[in-house]
């Protein structure tokens, strides 16, 4: 006997129980998700914290275990038309030339002061090495805070006109705050030196030092008229991109996290590692696509290149949220 009724008042098709859901009082976000647009991505991203939230509920996660992990460049700020660290190397490369004629003539130098973005890309990691160590070595630990911070105080995006520490994508500094009202901790894991991150991170993305997660330049501890310092070494240790990101976040961390946020192929490994957990898990790749409020660019880009990880992604169900489709404000208002 089919106890089902055929009540029309009792029916409801797909698109409008789809509707009903996502305007439930669970369903908005904690009221916080303002710039994303209603549908599939958005409800994606409430439901698997509904998930993991509900106590009692078979996909419960214990707040110890609701780690979610961050990209930086391009997943929570723009990486166009290079990414912020690289500007700062860039900048520093030019401003201590002086003291190193020979720059002019060697590379990878050569290239930066030209800004020659392709002649560089061709050096690979052992050019950015060599930048990275000139610029950032040489100093204490606090100088090259102050160095940093001095540095975003004065330069701006020169596409978007915003100083680089008020570049967060405003969807993506929403969601962090609803993942943190929710008791999950947040972290930010980058190729780049983490050194450099850190001492802005908390500012503007909410994320405090320690839960910043990248490549680092070696320090040596010295005493300097009878005050104990660190100077940054030209010793860099690199993190390997894509392969590396699991491993260095599991060695700073020693957990497997449950939601994974990038828009690279560099981030490919460390969503498929969150997905492979055996947990209720969330992957989510931010794919550039609004080259009118931000940019747009994915599989031919020199910077945060968006190809294997766009196909395996869609292959296997990951939430992919296309910026001109999910996202109705891309930055706050008010540049301070």
């Amino acid at each position: 006997m089919n106890n089902r009724t055929t009540d029309p008042r009792h029916l409801m098709t797909a698109p409008l129980f789809l509707a009903v859901l996502l305007s439930s009082p669970h369903a908005n976000g904690a009221d916080t998700l303002h710039s994303w647009n209603g549908g599939p991505t958005r409800f994606a991203v409430i439901q698997f914290v509904k998930d993991v939230t509900t106590e009692g509920g078979p996909q419960y996660v214990p707040p110890s275990g609701r780690i979610a992990v961050f990209s930086h460049d391009g997943t929570l700020c723009p990486e166009q038309p290079v990414p912020v660290e690289l500007a700062f190397i860039l900048d520093r490369i030019k401003a201590l030339s002086s003291r190193y004629p020979r720059w002019k003539t060697k590379e990878p130098f050569k290239s930066a002061l030209s800004r020659n973005l392709t002649a560089l890309a061709s050096f690979g990691t052992r050019g950015m090495l060599e930048l990275t160590a000139a610029a950032h070595s040489g100093m204490t630990t606090e100088e090259f805070e102050s160095t940093v911070m001095s540095w975003l105080a004065r330069t701006r995006n020169p596409r978007l006109n915003r100083p680089y520490d008020q570049c967060g994508l405003l969807p993506m500094l929403e969601l962090l705050d609803f993942l943190r009202s929710s008791g999950f901790k947040t972290y930010i894991v980058l190729r780049g030196d983490a050194g450099f991150l850190r001492p802005w991170a908390e500012k503007a993305y909410g994320v405090p030092p320690d839960q910043v997660i990248g490549s680092s330049v070696r320090t040596r501890f010295e005493v300097r008229k009878g005050a104990p310092i660190l100077v940054r070494r030209p010793d860099f240790e690199m993190m390997e991109d894509g392969p590396g990101r699991p491993g260095a976040f599991y060695r700073a961390t020693g957990r497997r996290p449950i939601a994974a946020f990038g828009n690279s192929d560099g981030d490919l490994e460390m969503m498929q590692w969150t997905a492979a957990g055996g947990t209720r898990h969330l992957v989510l790749l931010v794919h550039h696509t609004n080259g009118g409020n931000e940019f747009a660019y994915d599989r031919k880009a020199m910077f945060g290149r968006l190809d294997k990880a766009l196909d395996f992604g869609r292959k296997n169900g990951w939430t992919i949220a296309d910026m001109t489709k999910d996202w109705n404000r891309f930055f706050t208002k008010t540049v301070k």
